[in-house]
C-alpha cells in the first residue's frame, strides 16, 4: 500500500492549519477548559461557515462533499490545537451513523442541521466499564420507547440529539432520539479534560424513531470509521507536543549548554518522535482503507487506534518532562496536551479494547487465509 494526500488535500490543511492559528489559540481552549462553555461555539460556528464540518457529508444532504480523507486532514489539524469542538461526537459518529443507516427523511432532517454547526448530535453507546459488546446492551426498546442509561455519552450534556443503541428482543440496533424531550434526563460527568465533556443519559419511555438499517454490524463499521479519525486527532496532539518538547529544548540553557545537548534529553525526543511517527504510519494505513472501503479497515482501524493512542500519551506525557519543573505548572499549556492525551486514549473504549480488537482481526484474517 502507498497512500498520501493530494496536492488540493494539502492545501487544505494548510486553510486548516492557519484558520486555526488564528481562531483556536491556546486561550480560546483555556476558556472552555475553565467553565465559560460545554465547548467554543464560536469557533464551532466558523468551521461550520467554512465547510469543515460537512466535509463527509454529501452535498444532496446539505454538506461539502468532500470526503472521508479531508475529514482526516481537518481532525489533524483540530487535535494540533486541541481544538474544544463536538468532532467526536456530532461528525465523526452521529453523522456516519446518518448517512450509513438513516432513511432519507432522517438524513435530510438532520444532517444538513450538523453540517451547518445549528444543531449537536452524539452516540449513546457504552453503558458501563470495558468492553461493549451485544450481549451487554441493557438499554431496551418496546412499542417505540427507550429504557435505559447510557454511560458516558460525548457531549451528551449539549447536543440535541441522540443515536442510541439498544435491544428489541434479540437484537441489537440504532434509534434517534431528541435529547429535549422531558423523559429524558442528563448528568453531566466530572471529566479529568473538560474540553472534552461528557455526560450520563437517563431515558425513560422516551420516544424513539429506528435507523432501519441498523444492526451490530453496522456499529462496528461507524466505531471503525471514528477510530481512524480519532487517530488523525491524536497524532496531531502528539506532533504538537514533540514539537513544543523539542523548541524547549533548544532554547532552555543549563550549565551554559542548551538541554537538547544532554543525552537523556535526546533519548526522550527520539521516543517521541518514532512513536509519533509510527502512529502516522498506521493512521495513513486506516485512511487509506477508509477512503477505499478496503476489507482491511477493521484491522487498519485499530492499528491506528493502538499506535496513535500510545504516541499521544507518550509524547505528552514526555512534553511535560521535558520542559522541567515548568511543565508542570498550570499556566503552562503542557497539562492540557496531558489531559486531553488521557480523554481521547478512552473516548471510543480503552486502550486493552482496541488491542484486543486487533488480535481477533489479525486472527480472522490468518483463518481466512488459510482456509482459501
Amino acid at each position: 500500500m502507498n497512500f498520501a494526500f493530494s496536492e488540493d488535500q494539502e492545501s487544505l490543511r494548510d486553510q486548516v492549519r492557519r484558520f486555526f492559528a488564528d481562531r483556536c489559540p491556546p486561550e480560546a481552549v483555556r476558556r472552555i477548559f475553565e467553565g465559560e462553555d460545554a465547548f467554543d461555539r464560536s469557533l464551532y460556528g466558523e468551521m461550520a461557515g467554512m465547510g469543515l464540518l460537512g466535509a463527509a457529508i454529501p452535498e444532496d444532504y446539505g454538506g461539502s462533499g468532500m470526503g472521508p480523507l479531508e475529514l482526516c486532514v481537518i481532525a489533524e489539524e483540530a487535535g494540533r490545537v486541541l481544538a474544544p469542538v463536538p468532532l467526536l461526537s456530532s461528525i465523526y459518529l452521529a453523522a456516519e451513523l446518518l448517512m450509513n443507516a438513516g432513511t432519507d427523511a432522517q438524513k435530510s432532517s438532520w444532517l444538513a442541521r450538523l453540517a451547518s454547526g445549528e444543531a449537536i448530535a452524539t452516540f449513546a453507546h457504552a453503558e458501563r466499564a470495558g468492553p461493549v459488546i451485544a450481549n451487554t446492551i441493557s438499554a431496551s426498546i418496546s412499542d417505540g420507547k427507550l429504557n435505559g442509561a447510557k454511560v458516558p455519552v460525548a457531549h451528551g450534556a449539549t447536543a440535541n440529539m441522540a443515536i442510541v443503541s439498544a435491544r428489541e428482543g434479540e437484537q441489537v440496533s440504532l434509534w434517534l432520539v431528541d435529547l429535549h424531550d422531558p423523559t429524558v434526563k442528563r448528568e453531566t460527568l466530572a471529566n479529568l479534560d473538560p474540553t472534552a465533556p461528557q455526560a450520563r443519559l437517563h431515558f425513560e419511555n422516551t420516544p424513539a424513531e429506528p435507523l432501519p438499517n441498523s444492526g451490530w454490524m453496522t456499529i462496528k463499521h461507524a466505531l471503525d470509521r471514528a477510530a481512524v479519525l480519532l487517530a488523525f486527532e491524536q497524532i496531531g496532539g502528539a506532533d504538537r507536543a514533540l514539537e513544543s518538547a523539542r523548541d524547549y529544548a533548544l532554547e532552555r540553557m543549563a550549565f551554559g549548554r542548551q538541554i537538547g545537548s544532554f543525552q537523556a534529553i535526546k533519548h526522550m525526543l527520539a521516543d517521541m518522535y518514532v512513536a509519533a511517527t509510527l502512529a502516522r504510519s498506521n493512521s495513513y494505513y486506516g485512511a487509506w482503507a477508509l477512503s477505499t472501503g478496503a476489507e482491511e479497515l477493521p484491522a487498519a482501524a485499530a492499528t491506528a487506534r493502538v499506535s496513535a493512542t500510545e504516541a499521544f500519551l507518550l509524547c505528552a506525557k514526555n512534553n511535560i518532562q521535558a520542559h522541567g519543573g515548568m511543565g508542570f505548572t498550570w499556566e503552562a499549556e503542557n497539562h492540557l496536551y496531558y489531559r486531553r492525551a488521557n480523554a481521547l486514549a478512552l473516548a471510543l473504549g480503552s486502550q486493552s479494547v482496541w488491542e484486543d480488537r486487533l488480535i481477533a482481526n489479525l486472527r480472522d484474517s490468518d483463518r481466512a487465509k488459510s482456509a482459501a
